[in-house]
């Protein structure tokens, strides 16, 4: 009795690890100090959200925000600003920016420039190489760092780490789980002669399934002998679905809203907009990634946001960039497939909460639960809205839904007990703060 909370979000259906219903959370000190029903006069602030449904906050683990040395297609505030405004409350970031990020001064230069830029929560992915290897150990467990990210294609210069003794070595010595970019390097060099000039169709040719499984299953057998855990991005192929369903002990798994709502048929349309690493295949692969959302063997979602300019995406193929931003339309495209019932909202939470949590030892985020912070992600389920390029904050400018029709739409992001978003409104800037993780505390 007598309780009181800085903020009160009141009558909203919440989401949660024990089930659905409405209740009221109230929030002190930034973290989440009571559940249940809550008297108005309680309250700091208080929010009506009936009608609306409260989500843990939205961790979108794989972003790329160009800072440093790409800041014209996006920055660390840019990027963030079109996180929160799509309802994302967390993101890590990867390592391929100019200089990459393989030190720990590296690293320390892009936590410096998030500090009062970024409008979320974050953490930054240090890449592993062969010249780092031997450091990674230690490297993955400074502050803000969400852990060691490896390029076995598609990259260039230190980042690409192609052969096995490359990955055995960086497998050696880490201690956390890391993320990998999964695509054959020497198979993609082979069939370089596959692309056709000015046809992005021809990207799902040349960067085929093959390339992709054969990379996934090189990297199991290394996890696995060197008894370390692994977690594979962006899968695109029915195949690796079905091949990771029997290695889930060392193996996790990342699918991305791109490739389980666009498919081939869509380069017709979308042209070098669709091309992204791996590519988006056909219809019958889309079908096998969402057997492995229904079946439990994707664990999470990230949208590889991966902006560039239309000026640069309009070069032809292949001259153009792999890539297309992805932050922002996450949840609406997520929440639409909830809506079509191609998955539940508890499985969305888990994909983008829960599951993230987890895999990567988040601490105090994930759940709605005393003592976690007071980071949500509030949804109107019902509210139906049209993708614009408009819309669009990253300084990309655009996205390949541009024109598609949504049922399920961000409200309201709340970060440890800011209200950062409101309807479409950035209400409360700059209050991003480092991800905390579990296995790093006792250094932080």
């Amino acid at each position: 009795m007598g309780e009181r909370y800085d903020l009160v979000l009141a009558g909203g259906t919440v989401v949660n690890h024990d089930g659905v219903g409405r209740r009221d959370i109230g929030v002190r000190g930034g973290r989440i100090a009571a559940l249940g029903a809550i008297p108005a006069a309680s309250a700091g602030e208080w929010i009506d959200c009936t009608g609306l449904t409260i989500l843990p906050g939205v961790i979108d683990t794989q972003v790329h925000f160009r800072e440093p040395g790409a800041e014209h297609k996006e920055d660390l505030e840019s990027g963030s600003r079109a996180a929160v405004l799509g309802g994302v409350t967390a993101v890590f970031e990867m390592p391929n920016t100019n200089p990459l990020t393989v030190s720990a001064a590296a690293l320390a230069d892009k936590l410096t420039r998030a500090q009062g830029r970024m409008h979320c929560d974050h953490a930054f992915f240090m890449g592993g190489t062969r010249d780092n290897a031997h450091e990674l150990g230690e490297l993955e467990m400074l502050p803000g760092c969400a852990g060691v990210k490896v390029f076995m294609g598609s990259s260039t210069g230190s980042l690409l780490v192609e052969d096995d003794n490359g990955i055995a070595e960086i497998l050696r010595h880490i201690r956390r789980r890391a993320a990998f970019h999964a695509e054959d390097e020497f198979r993609l060099r082979e069939r370089l002669s596959e692309r056709v000039a000015g046809d992005a169709a021809s990207h799902p040719v040349w960067r085929d399934s093959a390339a992709a499984l054969m990379a996934t299953e090189r990297l199991v057998r290394l996890a696995r002998a060197a008894g370390k855990r692994i977690h594979i991005l962006h899968i695109s192929t029915a195949e690796e679905m079905r091949f990771l369903a029997g290695h889930k002990d060392v193996a996790s798994v990342e699918v991305t809203p791109h490739h389980l709502t666009l498919s081939a048929d869509d380069y017709a349309r979308l042209g070098t907009k669709l091309q992204m690493n791996p590519p988006v295949r056909d219809r019958a692969h889309r079908d096998g990634l969402w057997a492995g959302v229904a079946n439990g063997v994707a664990d999470i979602l990230g949208s590889d946001h991966a902006p560039h300019t239309l000026a640069e995406k309009e070069k032809p193929y292949p001259a153009s960039p792999s890539g297309m931003a992805g932050v922002q339309t996450l949840v609406p495209v997520m929440l639409d497939h909830v809506a079509k019932g191609r998955m539940s909202i508890e499985r969305f939470v888990d994909m983008t909460s829960a599951g993230p949590a987890r895999l990567f030892q988040i601490a105090g985020k994930g759940r709605i639960a005393a003592g976690y912070d007071a980071d949500f992600t509030v949804v109107d389920l019902k509210r139906s809205e049209i993708l614009t390029d408009a819309w669009i904050a990253s300084k990309a400018g655009w996205t390949p839904y541009a024109g598609m029709a949504v049922t399920g739409w961000p409200v309201g992001t709340i970060i440890r007990g800011n209200r950062v978003m409101w309807d479409g409104e950035l209400v409360t800037p700059s209050v991003g703060a480092p991800v905390r993780f579990l296995e790093t505390l006792a250094r932080g």
